[in-house]
């Protein structure tokens, strides 16, 4: 695989995992909110001290559009005088930097760096180290708890891939491997079931991903996706039992690749043709049929078709009714997994910490 297979940021935006993001951005927001009026009235919510300068008056409710859709919020009201959090004024882009924030919690860890620049990005004062430190804590352990909580149901359909990313350990820059596994269950709802890190794609780490998830309750697995890596293969056969089918993404990637510029819109159509019959047997024959008619000029991918087809079309095994049988169904899928590179324009690579358990990663 390279390190262009996913943009995890993006995922988390357009798959179920959305609530997710939204819960986590309205609570960042409101402990924001609580740190910043504890500094106002120089007393913690609830706090009985002489130094206190104005009293709390209860919460006004206010609904806040952002990038995950509609945020509830409560914020604090005095007894004397106003407040109003600077990050909701019009044309802001606090809500940008705090959705950043807590989509990096998601994927990799978050930092006492990132949250200072959130503070400073939403307006915020009066919000000391420790209470970013503490807030940052408070933010892993949510996000730790949503990878880590179990598995109920059947999930008939699971997609595996991976993704690179430049990280900082013991004063070098090396690149590790950051493991996805997104599902589909029974009812046809889609989530990320499970994300890991490790130094590279070999077949003992996936074997230890996937029993992980397993243990987590993971069960009722048919078919699991993913691209032709050979430790993903091994592990799905070692671990869940399940059959393997080719990610049809990333085979039409591979196949294009042997293809001139000019004649990949047509090959990528005549592909196509297969996945648009009703059953297998037909989709095999147009297969085979597509194959024969680039040999003479392509023949390249009319040798990788000949090795592939059982692999690409292993989902037109499954019964009819499945939520998968569709071919259109599974491309919507698997266009989760389109060729993105990893946000680039971070100032700061990522770090791994001692005292924090490997799967987790840190900005320097």
């Amino acid at each position: 695989m390279t390190d262009e297979t996913l943009n995890l940021k993006a995922l988390i935006e357009k798959t179920p995992d959305a609530d997710l993001l939204r819960e986590m951005i309205s609570f960042a927001a409101e402990r924001l909110m609580d740190m910043e009026v504890s500094g106002l009235t120089n007393a913690a919510y609830g706090e009985k001290t002489p130094d206190r300068l104005v009293q709390r008056n209860g919460y006004r409710e206010r609904t806040w559009e952002t990038r995950a859709r509609s945020v509830e919020l409560r914020i604090p009201k005095l007894r004397r005088g106003s407040y109003f959090p600077f990050f909701l004024e019009p044309r802001r882009l606090a809500e940008k930097a705090l959705t950043a924030v807590i989509q990096e919690a998601y994927v990799q860890g978050i930092s006492t760096r990132s949250v200072d620049d959130l503070v400073k990005a939403m307006g915020m004062s009066g919000i000391s180290k420790s209470q970013v430190s503490r807030l940052c804590e408070e933010i892993d352990g949510k996000v730790k708890a949503f990878l880590d909580r179990p598995i109920e149901g059947d999930w008939p359909y699971l997609w595996i891939d991976a993704t690179y990313l430049k990280v900082r350990e013991a004063g070098r820059i090396v690149s590790v491997a950051v493991i996805v596994a997104v599902g589909v269950n029974s009812d046809g709802r889609r989530e990320v079931l499970g994300m890991d890190i490790g130094p590279s794609e070999a077949e003992p780490f996936w074997t230890d991903f996937l029993r992980k998830l397993t243990r987590r309750g993971l069960r009722g697995v048919k078919l699991a996706i993913s691209d032709s890596h050979e430790g993903i293969k091994a592990a799905v056969a070692k671990v869940l039992h399940a059959t393997w089918q080719r990610c049809r993404v990333h085979f039409m990637r591979n196949a294009l690749a042997h293809a001139s510029r000019q004649g990949r819109r047509v090959a990528s159509a005549f592909i196509a043709t297969a996945f648009a019959q009703d059953d297998a047997e037909t989709a095999r024959a147009q297969w085979r049929k597509v194959a024969d008619q680039l040999r003479p000029k392509v023949q390249k991918l009319a040798r990788l078709m000949d090795e592939a087809e059982a692999d690409v079309l292993a989902y037109m095994d499954l019964p009819q009714g499945s939520s998968l049988q569709d071919p259109l169904d599974q491309s919507a899928l698997a266009g989760q997994w389109r060729d993105q590179a990893p946000d680039r324009g971070r100032r700061h690579l990522p770090k791994r910490r001692s005292h924090r358990s490997p799967g987790w990663l840190h900005l320097a």
